[in-house]
Parts: structure tokens; sequence; C-alpha cells
């Protein structure tokens, strides 16, 4: 811990997070709209974003890479685990 005394600072960790979203007859899911809101609340923390729309088998896939700490990764994580149709699986850096 550096920085003035009575400071903590945070430490981070790098993750992947990766979303699959299930589409209905090839229209996003409203889902869709809550998981751009909750990306954009923890924008601050993302480095990166990939996006694939998998058409033939309707469903879109999307990369997170996010530095941010372990509480924040794992809340975002379960706020998008509990959307409809969308699955998250993360990974961590050691």
């Amino acid at each position: 811990m550096a920085g003035k005394p009575g400071r903590r600072i945070m430490e981070t960790r790098v993750a992947l997070m990766s979303i699959l979203v299930e589409e209905s007859e090839g229209h996003p899911s409203d889902s869709v709209k809550q998981l751009n809101a909750l990306l954009h609340e923890y924008g601050q923390y993302i480095i990166g974003r990939m996006g694939i729309p998998y058409r033939p088998k309707h469903v879109a896939i999307i990369s997170i890479a996010i530095d941010a700490p372990q509480d924040s990764i794992a809340a975002l994580s379960g706020k998008i685990g509990r959307l409809q149709g969308v699955t998250v699986k993360t990974t961590y850096t050691k």
C-alpha cells in the first residue's frame, strides 16, 4: 500500500468476460439494452470490447477485457448473469 496514510489504494485485476446473448427469431432480446447499460455503468474499467453476431445460431458473442477491483468484476458478472437469455463466464489473471 502506497500513498498518504489512511488512504487505501484499491488493487485491481485483469479479467476476460465471455458473454453469450441468445436472440429470439433473430431479433435482439430486451436483455441487450440492459447489458449495454451495465457495460456503460462499468465503462471506466473496460479495456476493450469485441462483439460478434452469429446469425445462423441467433446468438451474439461478446468478449470484454476489464481491469477493475475484484468486487466490481464479480458484481458486473453477477448482474450480467441474471439477465434473461444471457450467459457469462469470467476468467481472471493470477
